[in-house]
């Protein structure tokens, strides 16, 4: 059996994330109490009491969906269970790293936060935004995109998610035009999606510039383990080759599908999502659903990954 470790982005936050672990497991409260000194505030208290829309803010939602899946992956690893290969989607990449010993928690969660803060200033709140097009090609999004982006307006597909789900990215209007014309073109659905910025579109190139120089300061290792990047959807081991991708990663598309393919081409046959929500999980059903897929975000669901493990 060869386990791979998928680790969530943005959108899988939600108050009260992993406090059960928080109080049962000295390791997970040693990492939170980390990441509140890395820090500087209470990323903890944001994670466990809210309020929400402060939880919403990327400088914040980064720092604690990282610190929410590093602990899954801490309690997993107590209890003997441990990746073969890993992947994490958009900010999850962070927590794949953290889990191939690439790089420290600690400078893990300093760096997304600062990520988050570069990705805000970069645009405007309001100014950028995110849809969701369900069920249109790909090449017929692009080719949306392209045609609407050449009128001076920016729109890119920027996350390829699962079959029949892309997320496309740019200046608010042009996604809102986008959306109406992926509808005449015949989408099935065009969602805006609750951001505040246009992640991983070329209007995130400021925020990838500033990301650069946090990167160059911190100590990045070769990976332990195949880190399969968002930029590639290929797996990596070398330092320099991951600190170019994350880089890249901040204002380029997401191959996410196309990583989950290549992961079980080279062997992964079995999946566990390690962080809040099921996000990963409802894509591996598109794009396999013969790929056994667990998930574990608190004490209940990893005793269900663990019993399950423990019948084979």
């Amino acid at each position: 059996m060869k386990k791979a470790f998928l680790f969530p982005g943005q959108g899988s936050q939600k108050v009260g994330m992993v406090h059960d672990l928080y109080t049962r497991y000295d390791a997970v409260k040693k990492l939170i109490g980390e990441a509140d000194e890395r820090l500087g505030f209470s990323i903890s208290k944001l994670m466990f009491e809210g309020p929400d829309d402060e939880l919403m803010k990327t400088e914040f939602t980064q720092p604690a969906i990282l610190t929410a899946s590093v602990a899954v992956w801490t309690v997993l690893k107590e209890h003997g269970v441990t990746p073969d290969v890993v992947a994490g989607h958009s900010l999850g990449e962070y927590s794949a790293l953290v889990a191939a010993g690439v790089m420290s928690f600690s400078d893990a969660v300093h760096t997304v936060h600062l990520r988050g803060k570069y990705m805000q200033e970069a645009v405007p709140l309001g100014e950028g935004g995110m849809a969701a097009i369900i069920a249109l090609k790909p090449e017929i999004i692009e080719e949306i995109c392209e045609k609407i982006s050449a009128e001076g307006k920016p729109v890119q597909a920027v996350n390829y998610n699962c079959p029949g789900q892309v997320v496309i990215a740019g200046a608010t209007e042009a996604v809102k035009q986008a959306c109406v014309e992926m509808k005449e073109a015949g989408a099935k659905m065009a969602i805006m999606l609750k951001v505040s910025a246009p992640f991983h579109s070329t209007l995130m190139e400021p925020a990838a510039k500033k990301l650069e120089s946090v990167l160059s300061d911190i100590i990045i290792h070769d990976a332990q383990i195949p880190v399969y990047a968002n930029y590639t959807a290929k797996p990596e081991l070398k330092a320099d080759e991951i600190r170019k991708n994350l880089i890249m990663q901040a204002a380029h598309p997401v191959l996410w599908d196309e990583s989950v393919r290549n992961m079980i081409a080279d062997g992964a046959d079995l999946m566990i999502e390690a962080g809040p929500g099921t996000v990963l999980s409802g894509f591996m059903k598109r794009i396999s659903r013969r790929t056994r897929t667990l998930h574990a975000e608190d004490a209940e669901t990893i005793e269900n990954v663990l019993t399950s493990l423990e019948a084979e």
